[in-house]
């Protein structure tokens, strides 16, 4: 019997993939990252099957799409069916030892820790645990690292960095802000954000403790920064895996559960709303000897492939519930289209085809917005200009089509009603 591989999940919170070098960004916030997309595969059309957080993760657990898991909310009180197997109870069973550093398992999320032997938490130290920082994290899985003798594992770390708010250590926060003055009075850059009902919060909590802020780039340079630490924390831990000698035998995945929106379409700091800075994530897979350095797969891939990747990688056989399918496989052309869905801010789902975005909205949400978008993804990529006025007929059959996959998926599962409207939404219905 050949000797099982271990594998390294490296899951960094609220990260886009335009903002590292591998997929053209032009600062020099991530070197370690891309030495690593140079040593392995990188995945250019990844796009996350919903955001925020909770049904993203489902999503790479358990290789489903989030209509069969039905995980469509950030704490929302829908929960993952017992039957479904995760990632982690299908390695366990395998002889994998298996190891979180996260912080979601706990309370009714409780499917975020089954299958794993161990499960460390270093954010319970922290007041706000979003704000655990890599170097912690990092303390836990080198600890993990040297200790792992012979036997196969599988490490799951998940980086909150650069998820708001960004607070990397001194010098990261203004390495890469050129501005004029972080809070210039007469910068107005950030004036949309007041409206939003978090933007009194972040003025009375997250600017104050940086010195004020005005200037939007200023914290584009905080996020920024924040990659840039956590880029050099992800190096610290890849050199731990190289001195413990376990780098030859560790299939490593880079990847983001979602993007972050960084003052685009009006969405100040946060991740919601259906456009790419928020769906479009990294995907790096290194397998020394196994994956050709140097890859570049421009087929459309989703979280739920993830899973049956790394099953096939370890000789696990992929149960037939999983819906995904193993990227480093031959046998199967990848999607033309993919369904996205967001039920937390906002209640949207969208159809992506090589061409055009259709994104179709549930309720009526705070900015808005149409109930209806439609983008010329190859003219205009930022997505700016909603052309559903203007192609009536093809926004019609884009709206037809997914309206069809919606409707097909929850026949074959014995479900008639959408979950985005089976279930509330849990953040912007907090809004005055």
């Amino acid at each position: 019997m050949p000797e099982k591989i271990n594998i390294l999940v490296l899951a960094i919170d609220s990260l886009r993939a335009d903002h590292l070098g591998s997929y053209g960004e032009s600062r020099p916030l991530t070197p370690a990252i891309d030495r690593l997309a140079a040593q392995g595969a990188r995945w250019e059309q990844f796009y996350a099957p919903a955001i925020p957080t909770h049904p993203s993760f489902t999503t790479f657990y358990t290789g489903q799409h989030p209509l069969t898991h039905n995980i469509v909310c950030h704490g929302g009180q829908a929960q993952l069916d017992a039957s479904t197997p995760t990632l982690p109870e299908l390695l366990l069973r395998e002889g994998y030892t298996t190891c979180a550093i996260d912080n979601l398992g706990w309370g009714k999320y409780a499917w975020f820790n089954r299958g794993y032997e161990l499960y460390m938490d270093p954010s319970r130290r922290q007041t706000m645990p979003l704000m655990v920082a890599a170097e912690d994290l990092n303390q836990r899985a080198i600890q993990f690292l040297r200790g792992a003798g012979q036997e196969p594992f599988f490490l799951f770390v998940h980086y909150w960095d650069v998820h708001t708010p960004y607070l990397p250590p001194e010098p990261y926060r203004r390495r890469f802000y050129q501005g004029a003055g972080q809070a210039d009075p007469g910068n107005h850059s950030l004036d949309g954000l007041w409206q939003h009902p978090l933007g009194q919060t972040w003025q009375e909590t997250w600017f104050k403790w940086v010195g004020g802020v005005t200037d939007a780039a200023f914290v584009d340079g905080l996020y920024a920064g924040a990659l840039n630490y956590l880029d050099d924390q992800i190096e610290r831990l890849l050199g731990e895996l190289a001195a413990q000698g376990l780098e030859e035998r560790t299939l490593v995945v880079f990847m983001a559960d979602h993007g972050e929106s960084l003052t685009e379409h009006g969405i100040y700091y946060d991740h919601h709303g259906l456009y790419d800075c928020c769906l479009h994530v990294p995907l790096i897979l290194r397998w020394p000897g196994r994956v050709e350095p140097g890859q570049k797969h421009g087929g459309l891939a989703q979280h739920f492939d993830l899973a049956p990747t790394l099953l096939a990688a370890a000789g696990v056989e992929i149960p037939a519930g999983m819906e995904g399918r193993n990227l480093l496989g031959t046998n199967r052309q990848p999607p033309t289209q993919v369904v996205s869905a967001e039920n937390t801010w906002q209640s949207k789902w969208s159809l992506r085809t090589p061409e055009h975005k259709l994104i179709l909205s549930r309720r009526p949400d705070h900015y808005g917005n149409p109930p209806r978008e439609l983008y010329d993804l190859q003219a205009d990529p930022g997505e700016t200009r909603n052309l559903a006025e203007e192609r009536p007929d093809l926004c019609r059959d884009l709206e037809q089509e997914l309206e069809g996959l919606i409707r097909r998926r929850l026949e074959a599962l014995g479900r008639s009603q959408d979950p985005l409207l089976e279930q509330d939404i849990t953040l912007g219905k907090r809004r005055g």
